[in-house]
């Protein structure tokens, strides 16, 4: 086997997700044949370094021992069961763990597959929620700027127009406050009070808002202060507002704390985590709530309350072991602080990059790192020749437009910054 091989079977008969497949009758795919560490590799030996975690998932390496040894444990023991009317060791476990991790006072979790159907799932708790209250809250708010994934629901509170626009007509009335524009306290508050504002006219309409915390992902990695989510919860409280925290892609130690919230110290009604939840193994996520949300569905049969919404592979065994092994190293290798270190390298890598005269600007939230590049046209696919040039260097870098990212597994040496980082440098020089 080899990568043209390989690479024609799968134009017969593969559709991939996020791509114009016209385009890959000039721009080759990469079949991947084996991956351990930060590394991938082909079927015609071509090694690449994983900068992008594989799409922000893969946390502690790929073939990490550790996770491979814990699914192999639970393969031999049960691989899936139903979670309604049934339940099991690992999700029980899993539960425990996330309820004691996460938040004070977020102590039930709901599973689901993955993040946009979380989302789904928060967006549709907390509406029943209101609406068991005998309110009829049927508005959902987010930010300017926001992606909370691509099913309905999902979409609907997103506001990127790439994936947005093409949908509109199918998709639920939401409305959009703004992001703060920056990183100073400043602008978290005037978005904080544009956001009361709207609260002032609509709160009696409004079931939710719902917002990515300090970074909004697909959102060209667009960054705010902290505060913003205090002044968020405060107004939620005040007008009987749910706060939804999408932390699918910030959570578990991407911002340089366990959860992205956690540098507010505020608890939302709702918790949405997925991607690295199984160390980027498997398909799982959750929503973990209140005991207060939960005791609103809690009630006789008769009552109609429950909450009926059902996945098939909700609480999949396999996939809460990788869960719990990957919370294993959390808790046993300290790496919250390591992340630190890294962050702190990466961050002083990135300063580097304000010589370019082709580069706008820098930022960073722990080990997130973005780079804005100047006055270029989308039409130009800026981004398309970074990434390429990347491969052709060992890196895998994907690009959102003219923004150039880094966000590698937590496991990266310095050395592997120092060639990822150089990479970038160069592909964003020679433009």
């Amino acid at each position: 086997m080899n990568n043209l091989e390989l690479k024609n079977r799968d134009l017969d008969v593969l559709w991939h997700p996020c791509t114009q497949m016209k385009d890959h009758e000039t721009l080759p795919l990469i079949p991947i044949k084996k991956a351990h560490g930060v590394y991938l590799e082909d079927f015609d030996g071509n090694i690449y370094i994983d900068a992008i975690s594989s799409w922000w998932v893969n946390l502690f390496g790929h073939t990490n021992k550790y996770i491979n040894e814990r699914i192999k444990e639970q393969l031999d023991t049960l691989e899936h069961v139903i979670l309604a009317g049934f339940t099991h060791e690992a999700v029980v476990r899993l539960s425990e763990r996330l309820v004691k991790l996460t938040p004070k006072g977020l102590e039930k979790c709901f599973y689901s597959d993955n993040g946009s159907s979380a989302v789904e799932v928060a967006l549709k708790m907390s509406y029943h929620a209101h609406k068991n209250d005998g309110k009829n809250k049927t508005i959902f708010v987010s930010l300017t700027n926001s992606y909370h994934g691509e099913t309905i629901g999902a979409l609907s509170v997103g506001d990127v127009e790439l994936y947005k626009d093409t949908y509109a007509p199918l998709l639920l009335k939401t409305l959009q406050t703004p992001v703060p524009k920056d990183m100073s306290q400043e602008s978290a508050y005037e978005a904080a009070h544009e956001f009361e504002l709207l609260c002032q006219k609509r709160a009696e309409e409004i079931s939710a808002i719902i917002l990515e915390p300090l970074v909004q992902g697909a959102g060209s990695m667009h960054m705010y202060h902290p505060d913003f989510l205090l002044h968020v919860r405060k107004i939620c409280d005040k007008y009987n507002i749910h706060f939804i925290a999408d932390e699918v892609m910030v959570g578990f130690g991407r911002t340089g704390e366990l959860f992205a919230c956690s540098h507010a110290n505020i608890t939302p009604d709702f918790l949405v985590l997925s991607k690295g939840l199984t160390g980027g193994y498997l398909p799982l996520s959750v929503v973990l709530t209140t005991n207060e949300i939960y005791a609103k569905f809690y009630c006789d049969y008769s009552e109609h309350k429950a909450f009926l919404h059902s996945h098939s592979y909700t609480g999949n065994a396999l996939a809460c072991a990788a869960a719990n092994a990957t919370l294993d190293i959390f808790e046993h290798d300290d790496v919250i602080n390591k992340n630190k270190n890294i962050a702190k390298y990466m961050g002083e890598k990135l300063q580097r990059f304000l010589e370019l005269k082709n580069v706008d600007s820098i930022r960073q939230t722990g080990m997130i790192c973005a780079i804005d590049l100047k006055g270029y046209d989308s039409q130009l696919r800026i981004g398309l020749k970074v990434y390429q040039y990347g491969l052709k260097n060992g890196v895998l870098l994907r690009p959102l437009g003219h923004v150039i990212y880094f966000m590698p597994p937590y496991i990266i040496t310095f050395e592997e910054i120092d060639k990822i980082m150089d990479t970038a440098y160069e592909a964003i020089k020679r433009i």
